[in-house]
């Protein structure tokens, strides 16, 4: 793959192959983050377990002490009392049916989907469009739930879903460029105590098996799993 200027002169200032620790990540990840906005910092683990095997799936979430950055839009599927209460939490979008019909057609202006119980009937028509995109709610993640309050509140303050592929890896987005080292940091750990507590009993050997950071265009720098603290 051909690469740009910025980018090979970014891949001149650490060593690609060389393990770091996180604060020593975090820095150079800084140093060599490019672009002229503010990129979001993503995590990349490549971990021991077979997703071939529904006992060695990987998937939870976590709420971001400092959340990504990045205002989240949610949509809620509610009726009754349910719709005042969505409103009143701060929801950006609340409805049934007719939400339902405008995601049919096309409309997807929404970050995440909360829905109640009773409207999973209809929310479940709209697998094939909602379930590529990872927007499915699903009552073991906590976003089908009558706390519509509660699971809004952990929307808007940063909770993010992961889950292992099919290569085995785990990528999310967890921060700016902007953010200091610190809270970079905070928000890293985190995301890495949630996969790590989020470990199958039928996983084997070593779980975490790499660990990478990178911004939207900059290189990757690799972090030694086992100077995480």
């Amino acid at each position: 793959m051909k690469r740009g200027k910025r980018y090979l002169q970014a891949l001149e200032k650490y060593d690609q192959h060389k393990e770091y620790s996180l604060e020593e990540g975090i820095k150079i990840l800084k140093d060599i983050a490019y672009a002229n906005y503010d990129e979001a910092i993503e995590v990349s683990m490549h971990l021991g377990v077979d997703p071939r095997h529904a006992d060695q799936l990987v998937r939870g979430m976590v709420v971001l002490p400092y959340g990504r950055g990045k205002s989240v839009k949610v949509l809620v599927f509610a009726k009754g009392e349910k719709v005042k209460e969505a409103e009143n939490a701060g929801a950006d979008y609340v409805g049934g049916e007719d939400m339902a019909e405008k995601i049919k057609s096309g409309w997807l202006e929404f970050d995440k989907i909360i829905a109640t119980p009773d409207m999973m009937s209809v929310v479940g028509k709209m697998g094939k469009i909602l379930g590529p995109r990872g927007l499915m709610p699903n009552p073991k993640l906590g976003t089908v739930t009558f706390d519509v309050k509660g699971a809004i509140e952990r929307a808007k303050a940063g909770e993010i879903e992961f889950r292992v592929d099919k290569t085995s890896n785990i990528h999310a987005s967890i921060a700016r460029k902007s953010f200091d080292s610190e809270k970079l940091k905070e928000n890293i750990l985190a995301f890495y105590d949630s996969v790590v507590k989020a470990k199958p009993k039928a996983a084997k050997g070593r779980y975490i098996e790499t660990l990478y950071l990178s911004a939207t265009h900059s290189p990757s720098v690799k972090i030694g799993v086992g100077t995480i603290k």
